[in-house]
């Protein structure tokens, strides 16, 4: 469960950004991904930065970011990542049908409905780059059982599908990624643990 801090940031940087849009006769979908969803699945690391797609495009302010206070009493800040891109991660055609909305930042009338990739999507989306930040991202969601390897590998070979250019590097990611998953899960290998 992430911290009812982290929740507050998020929920009050979305309220900056829907100050910022007209009246609408239906909510814009927001699907968030990244350390923020990770954080929001597991409460392993908070996120400075919030990466996130739209339904609908949308003109933004120019800044949109938060100042808050963390459980630790030490003051953070929390930004709408603007350059943040799905097009050059690995993502399943259906990742925004299949996120999931959060019941805790959807309440009462609001121009903006924040989802969550699902963990599996949130997995299949940090193949791509599967730097150190990604492993321990992807560690953590093993760890808390949101996921098993072989539903990561069925997704991300569905994904590979819209994917263009040479697989070679994103398939070795998958292998290793799942090998990952195992290790955390049924104890071979390395017992490393998030921090």
């Amino acid at each position: 469960m992430p911290s009812p801090e982290f929740l507050d940031a998020i929920h009050r940087l979305v309220a900056k950004i829907e100050a910022s849009l007209p009246t609408m006769d239906e909510p814009v979908k927001m699907y968030v991904a990244g350390g923020t969803a990770v954080h929001y699945y597991t409460s392993y690391r908070v996120s400075e930065d919030v990466d996130a797609t739209f339904s609908k495009r949308l003109l933004l302010p120019n800044e949109v970011e938060i100042a808050w206070k963390a459980e630790d009493g030490k003051p953070r800040l929390l930004y709408l990542d603007k350059q943040y891109n799905d097009t050059f991660a690995l993502m399943h055609e259906h990742y925004a049908v299949d996120s999931i909305p959060c019941a805790e930042l959807n309440t009462g009338k609001r121009k903006i409905v924040v989802h969550f990739l699902s963990p599996v999507d949130l997995v299949v989306s940090k193949l791509s780059r599967y730097e150190s930040v990604d492993q321990e991202d992807i560690r953590a969601l093993a760890a808390s059982r949101l996921v098993d390897a072989s539903s990561v590998r069925t997704r991300a070979e569905e994904a590979l599908g819209g994917y263009v250019g040479n697989q070679t590097r994103i398939r070795n990611s998958i292998n290793l990624a799942c090998k990952l998953i195992d290790e955390v899960q049924h104890g071979k290998g390395s017992k490393k643990k998030p921090r």
